[in-house]
């Protein structure tokens, strides 16, 4: 999945000293037909990595950053409400690969949280 991470890791350390980091992607375009015409659509994406992984992206990715993500999409799909009482849903990736596709250049967001 070739995407932009939508925020900056979430650390976790499990009770066992395992390593996880969080951070969210979405997949968005322009659905169109002749019979319904135009429609946004976004599918969001909560990608985990783990230990030497997880540690690198917290580490190098922040939001914004440009990634290619490789992994398991889990089955289960995660419904939820949104604020406005629409509901959508995310899909859950356990990354095994990811690639930092912005430049050097791009400066890291200041609220990343280390482990």
């Amino acid at each position: 999945m070739l995407t932009s991470s939508q925020n900056s890791p979430q650390p976790v350390c499990k009770r066992d000293g395992r390593k996880i980091a969080f951070f969210t992607t979405c997949d968005h375009f322009v659905a169109s037909s002749r019979k319904y015409g135009e429609k946004d659509e976004t599918t969001w994406f909560r990608v985990s990595t783990w230990e030497k992984l997880a540690e690198t992206c917290n580490q190098y990715l922040h939001k914004g950053s440009k990634v290619l993500v490789e992994g398991a999409l889990k089955p289960e799909i995660n419904v939820y409400q949104r604020k406005d009482g629409s509901y959508a849903a995310s899909y859950d990736v356990t990354a095994d690969t990811v690639r930092f596709l912005s430049g050097k250049d791009e400066q890291p967001a200041n609220d990343e949280v280390p482990f």
